[in-house]
């Protein structure tokens, strides 16, 4: 796999462009001389660990003949405070909505990705600890160490 990122000559802003042709705009704060026009750079981390396992999840559960009505993961990440400000923990929070979603087959498409499936999740597990909890219709679960 190969990406390019490229300045786009005017303040901080960056384009990343990979094999599908896709670009994705980076940008700094204004106090870090960007001008906010694109996502921070560790934000497209977490967001590409996000979409790594949501794509897993959501095949899983088509394949088991599960329909949402919603879906969606939020991503909470702790950072050190001190340069170079790398993430010590993250939690996974899978938020999903639909008729009937029973919940040992929602858990069981999520373990799935994060043990088997996601590259990202499991080249970020070696650098921090990665934990998740998961939403359905509202009902939220504790927390649990990714596997």
């Amino acid at each position: 796999m190969k990406v390019t990122v490229t300045w786009e000559g005017e303040h901080m802003r960056l384009k990343g462009l990979g094999a599908s042709g896709q670009p994705v705009t980076m940008d700094a704060a204004p106090e870090h001389g960007g001008q906010n026009l694109g996502a921070r750079p560790s934000e497209v981390l977490l967001m590409g660990m996000a979409g790594c396992t949501a794509m897993d999840v959501l095949s899983i559960l088509k394949k088991k003949r599960l329909s949402l009505a919603s879906f969606a993961i939020d991503v909470e990440a702790e950072r050190a405070p001190e340069h170079p400000k790398i993430f010590t923990a993250a939690t996974l929070v899978y938020r999903l909505a639909g008729p009937e979603l029973p919940e040992d087959q929602v858990k069981h498409a999520i373990e799935l990705s994060l043990s088997k499936y996601c590259g990202m999740v499991n080249t970020l597990k070696k650098a921090m600890p990665i934990s998740y909890c998961y939403e359905i219709n509202g009902n939220r679960s504790p927390v649990i160490p990714a596997p």
